[in-house]
């Protein structure tokens, strides 16, 4: 199984390139990982929500792939939560099947009606508001933290 983080817009700050970086290096010692960057749109500021969502949408699908058979994941703030030996033993099952999954960070206004009819799923990493970089760190810790959890590795504590 192979897990893709898709993500809309470039990380600009070089301290969470860093650690994402960091995280993403590690990550390789258990599965194959990529993580995909989807340019931010051109002219955003004169476009409205919705329109941006569209376009982005219709950038993501094309990333995804519409015949895909991938699972694909929002990180959506109407997600399901999940505590840390929860969402391990979610990857559990989705290494299990075999299927590739991704999981897609979408842009500041969230995702067309499209993206959601083509999502497997929804997760919510909290009912706080974070910025989309540090999502992105956020997340990619998490799934490295999942693996060591599933390895009975000493980085998570109960």
């Amino acid at each position: 199984m192979k897990v893709t983080l898709l993500v809309v817009g470039k990380t600009t700050d070089p301290h969470i390139v860093a650690l994402i970086d960091d995280y993403k290096r590690r990550l390789t010692h258990y599965l194959p990982f990529e993580m995909v960057v989807i340019p931010e749109l051109k002219n955003a500021k004169n476009l409205t929500e919705e329109q941006q969502k569209q376009q982005e949408g219709e950038l993501i699908l094309k990333a995804v792939g519409k015949g895909a058979t991938a699972h694909v994941v929002l990180l959506d703030e109407h997600g399901c939560e999940y505590r840390s030996v929860a969402f391990a033993d979610y990857l559990q099952k989705r290494m299990s099947a075999g299927q590739d999954t991704i999981f897609v960070v979408g842009g500041p206004y969230g995702f067309s009606p499209e993206v959601y009819a083509r999502a497997s799923a929804k997760i919510s990493l909290s009912q706080m508001t974070f910025s989309h970089q540090m999502v992105r760190l956020f997340f990619v810790e998490q799934i490295y933290r999942a693996m060591t959890i599933l390895r009975s590795e000493p980085y998570h504590h109960e």
